[in-house]
């Protein structure tokens, strides 16, 4: 009789340890489907894409920049008495590549505002540069600097391309971080903070006008 309570008793344990670890699975499930419901993972994720659209930004930006000490060497050789105008450019590139931006600075005004202007300082040397080149027949007849002008007119574009996929990105955290349930999960869990746009600068987006 006593070993039938015994083996009943260690069966009750069993039981209760199984029933401990099922309750503890299904509360690890629940915790799961509440949390990816509530956009505690998607949030995540979704911040990640936007420092990996700011990567490819950044890329493109450095590939201008790789481009442009060709580039002005090229003219240099048919126009030195544009001296001014090459230096202009040179001093943009310099300022431009001397200001970055970290991916945990993205939610900084004050920073993206100094970078969109270091950029856009040298966009707008570049526009003026390729208005001067159109007093030299010769230099735009080269090869070499027909080459550097359509690698450089393909990376600009492809710095608008990324330029859109980084805000694209932004617009999609920026709402996803407001929106309920995701705002609350956000507010007292993750404590992310909305990123800045990359606006071109309106300067840079006019090509001087030079008087012949």
């Amino acid at each position: 009789m006593e070993s039938i309570w015994i083996i009943n008793l260690k069966t009750i344990f069993k039981s209760g340890a199984v029933m401990k670890r099922i309750a503890l699975l299904f509360f690890i499930s629940l915790l799961s489907i509440v949390l990816s419901s509530c956009g505690y993972n998607s949030l995540q994720i979704q911040e990640e894409g936007v420092f990996k659209a700011w990567a490819d930004v950044e890329s493109t930006l450095q590939r201008r920049a790789d481009l442009i000490p060709n580039l002005v060497e090229t003219v240099k050789g048919y126009a030195k008495h544009e001296q001014e105008t090459l230096q202009a450019v040179i001093d943009a590139r310099s300022k431009a590549s001397s200001v970055q931006i970290a991916a945990k600075d993205l939610n900084n005004p004050a920073v993206m505002q100094q970078f969109q202007a270091a950029q856009g300082g040298l966009t707008a040397a570049l526009s003026k540069l390729m208005v001067v080149v159109e007093r030299y027949p010769d230099l735009k007849a080269n090869q070499n600097f027909l080459d550097l002008q359509n690698q450089l007119e393909g990376t600009e574009n492809r710095i608008n391309v990324a330029r859109q996929r980084y805000n694209t990105a932004v617009s999609s955290f920026n709402g996803a971080i407001r929106r309920f349930p995701q705002n609350l999960t956000n507010k007292f869990l993750l404590h992310l903070e909305r990123k800045e746009y990359f606006k071109a600068e309106e300067g840079a987006k006019a090509v001087p006008k030079v008087t012949f």
